[in-house]
């Protein structure tokens, strides 16, 4: 059963990545009329024309922006600006890859740009805090709770994927959490956003290093409860948010959408596929170099699946080959860590995702796991619920309102 709403754009590569936006009306991050408008421009254009396409919206709406702060309607403005963000940060996907593309950094500063002006007209205004970490800088945002922004509240800290960035986290579920009472906390962190785009820093496992990082920044803020923190995490953040809850004592309460906890795995399976041992597979350095070719051959005749490794793994992961994809991916499991997830921790399952499939397995290691499933039936049952945001959302959160006493 189809999800997603036609297929806007010519090219299914691009539709992926257009349609976020959908994903996202419920919460002001764009419409679909916004999305078609694209999808007509681009017609059967290539990433060019996709990125040409979005930058085109992005600039019409910060220009509407503009105009409305001057007129004096400063909500307006600020829905305007993060609108516009949205529409920049869609146009440079198909883009990713080192070294950098030039376009990918100007789409990406003007998303910055604007997301910073619609953060600073809100009624409280937001300022953007450069976190240091091990001699970068972790951009980030702590969004009082709507209604509540000068009461402590419990705090709900948004962990990102492999390819999102801020701007999509708060559209995601930065909105909701604040709508329901959460002060929120967004950041890009290594491998992601500008931590990867203009700063060259990688992803790493150890994402409880991170969090401590940004733990140690919200407990600054004197509105923060330190005795109700939570971190949740979509796509690649479903292993990454477990892990930090993992190893920072801090963290009372874990989202993880969708539960991951093991990224490997699905590697060593591909390797396997051609003829390597599970050993060899667990241990790529021993990997055939004939072998590996194949694979890459593989790979790179489809379009989505070279984009995912070679543009989008590589780069992330700060590898040049995929021995080094395949190492890098190896060190992202939980199974050695499980025993330190002690607190509460939900994990979404949507049927159709296939990062969903341990779930289950996942859950049963976990001493206190709740699992919420997700079905093409309810439009939720793809990757991260993407056409059904505000239905992950309320039962999310009415399950943390729950573990908070909220």
């Amino acid at each position: 059963m189809s999800e997603t709403p036609g297929q806007l754009f010519s090219d299914p590569f691009h539709n992926e990545f257009g349609t976020w936006l959908l994903g996202y009306a419920p919460y002001g991050g764009g419409d679909y009329g916004d999305v078609a408008a694209v999808a007509a421009a681009v017609g059967d254009g290539d990433d060019g024309a996709f990125y040409d396409a979005w930058l085109a919206a992005g600039d019409r709406l910060n220009a509407e922006a503009e105009t409305t702060r001057a007129a004096g309607h400063r909500g307006s403005a600020s829905d305007l600006f993060l609108r516009a963000s949205a529409a920049y940060a869609s146009a440079y996907h198909p883009l990713y890859g080192f070294p950098v593309d030039p376009r990918l950094l100007e789409g990406y500063r003007r998303q910055v740009a604007a997301f910073d002006a619609g953060m600073a007209l809100r009624e409280v205004p937001v300022e953007v805090v450069e976190i240091p970490f091990e001699g970068a800088r972790m951009r980030s945002y702590l969004v009082p709770a709507t209604g509540h922004e000068s009461e402590v509240r419990p705090l709900v800290i948004l962990v990102n994927g492999y390819d999102a960035t801020v701007t999509d986290l708060w559209f995601a579920m930065g909105v909701a959490a604040s709508r329901r009472g959460y002060h929120v906390l967004m950041f890009d962190g290594p491998g992601q956003g500008g931590m990867l785009y203009e700063q060259g820093v990688p992803l790493r496992h150890d994402w409880e290093v991170v969090v401590s990082a940004v733990v140690d920044h919200a407990l600054t803020v004197p509105t923060v409860d330190a005795s109700r923190i939570a971190v949740s995490g979509w796509s690649l953040g479903g292993y990454l948010a477990p892990r930090a809850a993992s190893g920072e004592p801090r963290i009372a309460a874990c989202i993880a959408d969708p539960g991951q906890w093991d990224l490997g795995a699905s590697l060593v399976r591909f390797a396997q596929r051609f003829g390597a041992t599970a050993e060899e597979a667990a241990h790529p350095e021993t990997l055939d170099d004939a072998a590996l070719a194949q694979m890459m051959a593989v790979i790179r005749q489809n379009r989505a699946m070279r984009w995912s490794i070679e543009q989008r793994g590589f780069w992330a992961n700060g590898v040049t080959d995929l021995r080094g994809m395949i190492a890098a991916t190896a060190k992202f499991t939980l199974r050695d860590r499980v025993s330190q997830l002690t607190c509460p921790v939900l994990l979404t399952r949507a049927e159709n995702d296939p990062l969903a499939a341990a779930v289950g397995e996942f859950a049963a290691a976990l001493p206190n796991a709740t699992v919420i499933d997700f079905t093409a039936a309810e439009g939720a049952g793809m990757h991260c619920e993407m056409m059904n945001r505000s239905l992950v959302n309320r039962r999310a959160l009415d399950w943390l309102d729950t573990v908070f006493g909220s």
